[in-house]
């Protein structure tokens, strides 16, 4: 390790290392709280889109799979673009980060606003995902960075508020703005605090790390590509296969991404002997942040499945309207984000067991009652099971996620973070993929045994939804494995393993 090395790590444990009572400094504060609300407004964007795409279809004359680019594009930028955050949070400043990030974001936005072709509004989708992926890993790198210890867990608690919180409340606007106005609003709306964030960011932000110089692989970014890029454009063409719509032969994605995967690996290990990996993969030697990732990347897959078979299940199969299905979503998310503070306290007191084995069981069980989903279960129920399964999902993302991070040596923190943000988008898009592939396969088989062909769909959904507690389950198991605490050790600037 280098002496300049040696330095920020230092300077990462000093600001790491603090006595319960010690205050934040102010501007550590400030960005973080900049810092979340730039990543609400940007999280709240990817799904108010999720209720347009049949205005959307109408007004450009596309069809659904042309259509679906509108999140497949979007996905593919996040999972092309996150691996190198770790390499662009040691390169450059927390302030150049952040203007970066949020312009991108606002020039995207202000270019979907006035979209005068498809084409143009997935460019800007595209863009507006290029300033996401970067704030993602800005926030939890700073906040697992120059947050004492032990109140790491209720900072990362405000985290999950956002997390949760604004993936619920974009279908309610999103139904909103479309029953009243043109979808153009969608952007229109979100624009003016874009546009705020970026320009209190430019005066308020300071730079409260130290850039160094690192080496940027050109072969290592194109190999990132082709691996990230073409597992999320497999995954997302998955569903699509399983209903006969497919526009590309599965074994093309996922072939290239597979072979790159394998090239991408070897060459970040030769790298990171150099320190001049671009996703430095040591992070993987840590045992807890294994654990950890394991639970959260099982989490994260059940919960965006969810997020596309609940709204089938009530606009397709019970003909709810898109607003009244936003609604209907609105209380499990409003949940997330009123338990996060207390998950938060009750991790920097008792760490993580207490916390994410019942977060699991919990899960597990929620999605086992959402396979009993029928066409005459009460809306009343409905929503109560979807509270239940955000309630286990509260009591896991935060602790799993402090957990992971917290268990590194300060050093290896923004590469943990790339991992973490990257893995996480691939398991939401094999999650999303697993659902609607196993809808449409077993609504299919049940339609040819000849029963009704009413009762298909709902068939799908109940096993979709089946398949999704044997992954909470999975992750139960995985929770079983984590430590009490990683805070003694992370006191120590000592990563576990």
């Amino acid at each position: 390790m280098t002496v300049e090395q040696r330095s920020n790590v230092s300077a990462a444990d000093s600001a790491a290392v603090a006595s319960p009572g010690e205050a934040m400094p102010r501007q550590v504060k400030i960005v973080i709280w900049l810092l979340l609300v730039a990543t609400f407004v940007m999280i709240l964007n990817e799904t108010l889109m999720s209720v347009a795409l049949p205005r959307l279809m109408s007004e450009f004359g596309v069809g659904a799979g042309t259509a679906q680019w509108l999140t497949t594009g979007f996905l593919l930028t996040m999972a092309v673009v996150i691996p190198t955050t770790g390499l662009i949070l040691q390169r450059f400043s927390t302030r150049g980060v952040f203007v970066a990030a949020t312009s991108l974001f606002s020039v995207g936005t202000a270019l979907a606003a006035v979209a005068p072709h498809f084409v143009v509004l997935v460019v800007g989708r595209m863009i507006q995902a290029g300033g996401t992926a970067m704030m993602l890993p800005l926030l939890s790198t700073t906040v697992i960075t120059f947050v004492p210890v032990a109140r790491r867990g209720r900072t990362m608690g405000l985290i999950s508020i956002v997390i949760a919180v604004a993936p619920a409340v974009g279908p309610a606007a999103s139904g909103l703005i479309l029953s009243a106005l043109n979808w153009r609003w969608l952007f229109l709306a979100v624009l003016p605090i874009a546009v705020l964030s970026l320009a209190a960011g430019a005066v308020l932000v300071q730079n409260i790390t130290t850039p160094r110089q690192v080496r940027c692989d050109l072969f290592s970014l194109v190999l990132s590509t082709l691996a990230f890029g073409g597992s999320i454009f497999g995954l997302s063409s998955i569903g699509e296969s399983a209903g006969g719509h497919a526009s590309l032969p599965l074994a093309v994605p996922f072939s290239v991404s597979g072979v790159a995967i394998v090239m991408f690996v070897w060459r970040q290990l030769l790298l990171q002997r150099e320190d001049a990996a671009l996703l430095d993969l040591r992070p993987l030697r840590s045992r807890s942040f294994v654990v950890g990732l394991a639970g959260l990347l099982l989490s994260m897959g059940a919960l965006f499945g969810t997020l596309v078979l609940l709204p089938i299940y009530l606009q397709n199969v019970r003909g709810l309207s898109t607003l009244r299905t936003g609604l209907l979503l609105l209380p499990g998310g409003l949940v997330m984000g009123l338990i996060a503070p207390w998950v938060g306290r009750l991790y920097d007191r008792f760490g993580p067991r207490v916390l994410v084995i019942p977060g699991t069981s919990v899960l597990a069980l929620a999605l086992g009652a959402m396979s009993t989903l029928d066409t005459g279960t009460p809306v009343s129920r409905i929503i109560l099971v979807h509270m239940l399964q955000c309630l286990g999902l509260g009591c896991v993302l935060t602790p799993l996620m402090t957990h992971a991070l917290g268990s590194l040596s300060p050093a290896l923190y923004a590469h943990g973070s790339a991992v973490l943000n990257t893995l996480q988008q691939l398991a939401g898009a094999a999650g999303t993929s697993l659902f609607v592939t196993v809808m449409n396969t077993a609504g299919a088989t049940h339609a040819q045994s000849g029963e009704h062909p009413a009762s298909a769909p709902i068939a799908g959904i109940q096993e979709a939804f089946l398949w999704g507690a044997g992954m909470a389950l999975l992750a139960l198991v995985a929770s079983l494995f984590t430590r009490r605490s990683v805070r003694t050790a992370t006191s120590h600037g000592q990563a576990l393993h």
